[in-house]
């Protein structure tokens, strides 16, 4: 929430050789301590050495002891994380200027990841370019080297590719009668690829299978919230530019993975802030939809009207394994969400329910600010990010498997003041969460 406010895309399932997996012991223990797990502040740090030992084929479009008489495999385990990472600029090309430079910033958000060693991992605000020279950067030069005494760690498989925010729309969408800037783009944005995403896998991704939905128009969806202009009661946008607009600020992603756990559908975005906006609730009827177009991915696999940005139509298939992860901007007891839109993916009959992760370090903060958080009827330690005095504390970043997986352990990373992390933490105004998955 920093800064909140045609398909090429880039994905790379690079050739290397992983380190081997943990030991059965291991995984065993951390079987047994969830509850434990799910009350740290922070995630235990993964070795290195903590991964499937196999060799990685690119271009990649491929695919303990047990007590006797009788010897069991031991389960396998998936980390998966979401970190809004802050790492945009308002130039195009700065963010690769930063990182070339050295970038205070990245460093600590790269130690974050390395502490907390996530098997598959989506950063949001991390910004695009087609060469992708950021994330080539930000991999080497942070990830790929110890960063304040965290082991380096290597993602094999990434993807990449174009999103809405900064790409102009040749339309008036604020209505202030000019057209250019940031709230003219199909997403809010600066230059295009500001706020992008990126996916970093230790599995490979299967491109054939990835499905973008960057051009899906806002008005295919069935039943949209077209905003209302309050004072006259009319559609705020003429219908010659509702008909236009598209519906994902940045994009939605449906990554298929290949993991150790099975195939599972990575689906990813990061909707609208529902705020800086008029009494119209433009970016607040935005957001709900743009939370509402993964509950429409589950519930409708024969969809006609849900077709990706290569033509092809329809949901999710029954049975799929998934995982939901990004910054949805919403908060679902708190904020400023227009009809609660979180609560369509977290009640949603095919997503797991499960105690939501957790940290020490939000309630020490909440209670240490106090402010904006004295008004909350949400419990502090569900909280993602830090938004500042006025605003408080919110729940807005999200891990949510399906329903055919398992959470074993679960977390915020949001260290209390003076334990191991608290100095990094504050390069991004969200947390990394992330859960266990078997």
């Amino acid at each position: 929430m920093a800064g909140l406010r045609g398909l090429s895309g880039v994905g790379h399932n690079r050739g290397m050789t992983m380190p081997p997996r943990a030991t059965a012991p291991r995984r065993l223990l951390l079987a047994t301590l969830p509850m434990l797990l799910t009350a740290c502040a922070g995630a235990p740090s993964r070795d290195l050495a903590d991964s499937a030992a196999s060799t990685a084929t690119p271009p990649a479009a491929m695919p303990s002891a047990a007590m006797p008489p009788v010897a069991e495999p031991a389960a396998t385990t998936l980390r998966v994380a979401t970190y809004n990472t802050s790492l945009n600029d308002d130039a195009e090309g700065g963010l690769i200027a930063r990182l070339a430079k050295g970038d205070d910033a990245a460093r600590k958000i790269a130690a974050v990841i390395q502490r907390n060693h996530p098997d598959l991992l989506l950063l949001n605000e991390f910004d695009y370019d087609a060469g992708g020279r950021a994330a080539d950067q930000f991999e080497r030069d942070y990830l790929g080297k110890s960063q304040f005494g965290e082991a380096p760690i290597h993602y094999p498989y990434r993807y990449l590719a174009p999103v809405n925010t900064g790409v102009p729309s040749g339309l008036d969408l604020d209505r202030n009668g000019t057209i250019g800037g940031g709230n003219d783009a199909w997403g809010f944005g600066q230059h295009p690829g500001q706020y992008g995403m990126l996916v970093l896998s230790r599995y490979p991704i299967d491109l054939a299978g990835v499905r973008t939905f960057q051009h899906l128009r806002w008005s295919a969806m069935p039943g949209a919230h077209s905003p209302v202009d309050p004072k006259s009661g009319t559609d705020w946008y003429p219908p010659a530019v509702w008909s236009q607009l598209r519906l994902s600020s940045k994009s939605h992603w449906d990554l298929p993975v290949r993991t150790p756990l099975g195939e599972l559908h990575f689906l990813v975005d990061h909707p609208t802030p529902p705020v800086f906006d008029g009494p119209e609730d433009r970016n607040g009827v935005r957001n709900h939809d743009e939370i509402r177009l993964w509950a429409e991915y589950l519930s409708h696999p024969q969809s006609d009207w849900l077709c990706d940005d290569t033509g092809r139509c329809g949901g999710l298939p029954a049975g799929a394994r998934f995982v939901i992860a990004g910054d949805h901007n919403a908060d679902p007891v708190d904020g400023d969400s227009t009809g609660n839109p979180i609560a369509q993916l977290l009640e949603h009959p095919r997503v797991l329910h499960y105690p939501a992760p957790r940290s020490e370090g939000a309630v020490e903060n909440a209670r240490r600010v106090g402010a904006g958080n004295l008004g909350q009827k949400g419990d502090p330690a569900e909280d993602t990010g830090d938004f500042g005095p006025k605003v408080g504390d919110l729940r807005l970043d999200y891990v949510l498997p399906s329903r055919d997986l398992r959470v074993v352990a679960s977390a915020v990373f949001w260290p209390a003041p003076g334990q191991p992390g608290a100095d990094w933490i504050g390069a991004s105004d969200h947390h990394l969460v992330w859960l266990d998955l078997q």
